[in-house]
């Protein structure tokens, strides 16, 4: 489990619904986020899960064919909930959301775990950025690209002038 995740699901559940898409089955989905105590955690919820059956094939002419989330399947089975511009969706990897681009946040990998457990604070900048995004109307015009750099400060000074 990457570190800081029940306090990250926990602090943006106040602020935004909770959906895990997986490129695995389902069952294993659920085996898995039910080992890690995501499914009846008492301090949030799961809207939605997510597996490979709701990912889509794509061509592309530099990186071939591969399996992508394209968000518009949630836009437009709840259209009166999600849009583009209250969804943001991440990955560590880029290609999964190829088809809404604006609305992805690349994260880093959580590889070995063992040896970065305690070094591991990606979780924790990205509750800090979802929490301040968060009263947004429109989060599509945003540069996620940049949030790891992303200072609260400034984007203060720059939503007031």
């Amino acid at each position: 489990m990457r570190p800081y995740l029940h306090e990250f699901l926990s602090s943006v559940y106040a602020e935004y619904d909770i959906m895990i898409w997986s490129a695995t089955n389902m069952k294993w989905v659920e085996l898995k986020m039910g080992q890690l105590g995501v499914l009846d955690h008492p301090e949030y919820k799961i809207t939605a899960l997510l597996d490979h059956l709701a990912m889509i094939t794509v061509q592309s002419d530099t990186r071939g064919v591969f399996d992508c989330k394209p968000l518009g399947l949630i836009w437009a089975k709840f259209p009166e909930f999600y849009s583009s511009k209250n969804t943001i969706m991440f990955d560590d990897l880029r290609r999964n959301f190829v088809m809404n681009p604006q609305n992805g946040l690349t994260i880093k990998p959580f590889r070995k775990a063992h040896a970065n457990r305690s070094n591991d604070q990606e979780l924790m900048k990205l509750t800090q950025y979802l929490l301040t995004i968060a009263d947004l109307d429109d989060i599509s015009s945003l540069d996620h690209s940049k949030w790891e750099s992303f200072n609260e400060d400034s984007f203060k000074r720059r939503r007031h002038s």
